[in-house]
């Protein structure tokens, strides 16, 4: 059977933790960042390539991979660990937040979220149990609840409704959740894949590839702190492994954004890991984790690289700029990633300009590698007491464009 999951504080300074999540695939020293694989790929970059720059764990999006290329096909591959190539943790959403963004194509209900599919205007229904039953078969080591996504700003009695009915969602996905670990199906067998084929014909009965999977509950409330706290009461009743805060970094500023979070990490539990979704810049990650928060996602290092959007220990750079066409230097001096140990700006941008794919690939190799090392720094800097430093080095930096 694979190792129970798990949290271990080593290290406090101040609300920040230093610590180790236990999962089914290996341990994640936190805090930590989760690159974002949504299609069960991480853009631009290989297995072997994540493993080189230092990633523990990573992020794959339950709404894609269940449209295509379904989550039976992938049980029947052994799980998403087996059919992606990778060995070490993976976190997958619930899929919400990509059905609710389809706008006038979604609805939304008590039962759950009926939308038309994006790939072929088929119509779907996402439910809490659904949604649930799907990340069982991927097989992650972490499986997120559905929550409502309430596009901000909204009116006070909007995001009430909305909180509770995330909470009334959380509670189903649980019991699902806990029904399907009573089955105690641990592995594809002969009979598992039988068993897959038979829920893709309409049955009830759900292959669950990863028996150590741990599902994280999902605070909301907006930014409305009264019912930050409600919606923590709510989703700490129901009881999870562990818990998220969601629904920020969608426009608000950065000092509510940082205002909610020292609000709501206190009000979880302080034994258990905790995920602040979708955020986002170097500088939000480490006021995060001076606030409580230990994991952290964002499409925001690969999506720049690709855009030609780098970040550096000299702050931001966009590699398009004409300045650097005859760059000799390195991307980054300080830093010592496969990028910036072979090639020069003049190189990137040259490839950036002609629309090599190279160049996305070596700037998301460093933008990635950036992430990582800057998690390094946190978990060091909370080990050695100069937190406060750091944060103001990272504010520094990154007040500057390049």
């Amino acid at each position: 059977m694979p190792p129970a999951f798990g949290f271990r504080i080593t290290h406090t300074l101040g609300s920040a933790r230093r610590g180790e999540m236990t999962t089914a695939h290996g341990v994640v020293q936190t805090p930590a960042f989760m690159p974002v694989g949504t299609r069960g790929a991480v853009k631009g970059l290989t297995a072997r390539d994540l493993v080189g720059i230092g990633a523990e764990v990573i992020l794959a999006n339950t709404y894609h991979l269940w449209l295509r290329p379904g989550d039976g096909l992938i049980a029947r591959a052994g799980g998403l660990h087996r059919f992606i190539g990778w060995d070490r943790p993976i976190l997958t959403d619930s899929g919400g937040f990509q059905a609710f963004s389809l706008g006038a194509r979604r609805t939304i209900t008590e039962e759950g979220i009926r939308f038309r599919s994006h790939l072929d205007g088929s119509d779907q229904m996402l439910t809490p149990e659904g949604a649930t039953d799907i990340q069982a078969r991927l097989g992650s080591d972490i499986a997120m609840v559905l929550d409502e996504c309430l596009a901000q700003p909204a009116a006070e009695a909007a995001v009430r409704q909305s909180t509770e009915l995330s909470a009334r969602w959380a509670r189903r996905c649980r019991d699902r959740f806990l029904q399907l670990s009573e089955q105690q199906t641990c592995c594809l067998s002969s009979e598992g894949e039988q068993d897959a084929e038979r829920e893709e014909k309409g049955s009830r009965s759900v292959v669950r590839t990863n028996p150590g999977q741990a599902q994280f509950g999902i605070v909301q409330g907006g930014t409305d702190l009264a019912l930050r706290t409600l919606s923590a009461e709510l989703t700490r009743a129901v009881g999870f492994e562990a818990y998220a805060i969601g629904g920020l970094s969608v426009g608000e500023p950065n000092e509510t954004m940082y205002s909610v979070v020292e609000h709501t990490a206190p009000l979880l539990p302080a034994d258990r890991p905790r995920y602040l979704m979708g955020v986002g810049t170097p500088l939000d990650i480490v006021e995060a984790v001076s606030r409580g928060v230990d994991l952290f996602d964002c499409v925001m290092p690969t999506r720049n690289a690709r855009n030609g959007q780098l970040f550096t220990s000299e702050g931001r750079l966009s590699i398009k700029n004409a300045r650097y066409a005859e760059d000799p230097g390195p991307l980054d001096p300080r830093c010592g990633c496969y990028t910036c140990r072979t090639v020069s700006r003049a190189y990137l941008r040259h490839l950036f300009t002609v629309g090599e794919m190279t160049g996305a690939i070596l700037n998301t190799v460093h933008n990635l590698s950036f992430y990582l090392d800057t998690m390094a720094r946190i978990r060091d800097a909370i080990s050695f007491g100069c937190l406060g430093s750091l944060r103001a080095s990272l504010a520094t930096t990154f007040s500057r464009q390049t």
